[in-house]
């Protein structure tokens, strides 16, 4: 699936474009950042409620195209200008973790 797709799910609103062409391949959900950097696969959209440079930080060493703050996070301005940056794209949701990630799951991640 290409990352766009997730601009097409009308619970999502995209704040950072990042790569939309890039394709993404899993969803991973997890708040702890010491767990996502050990376990979180490189192209995935990664699902949380972590809304700060240092999730960025994360998800550039981790190859991570997306991340999607859920339960209505906004990210702060260092997260912003750092996913700019860093061609990492962010969306925001009022939805839980778990019902954006089978969304997106759903709309076509294999």
């Amino acid at each position: 699936m290409k990352l766009k797709t997730i601009s097409e799910l009308p619970e999502c609103r995209l704040l950072v474009e990042g790569s939309p062409d890039r394709e993404i391949s899993k969803v991973f959900c997890c708040d702890l950042l010491s767990i996502a950097m050990s376990r979180i696969p490189g192209g995935s959209v990664w699902v949380t409620v972590m809304g700060n440079k240092n999730t960025l930080a994360v998800a550039t060493l981790m190859d991570v195209p997306c991340i999607v703050l859920a339960e209505g996070i906004s990210p702060d301005q260092g997260m912003i200008s750092k996913a700019e940056e860093e061609g990492i794209a962010i969306y925001t949701t009022e939805l839980p973790v778990f019902d954006i990630a089978l969304k997106i799951h759903e709309a076509g991640i294999s």
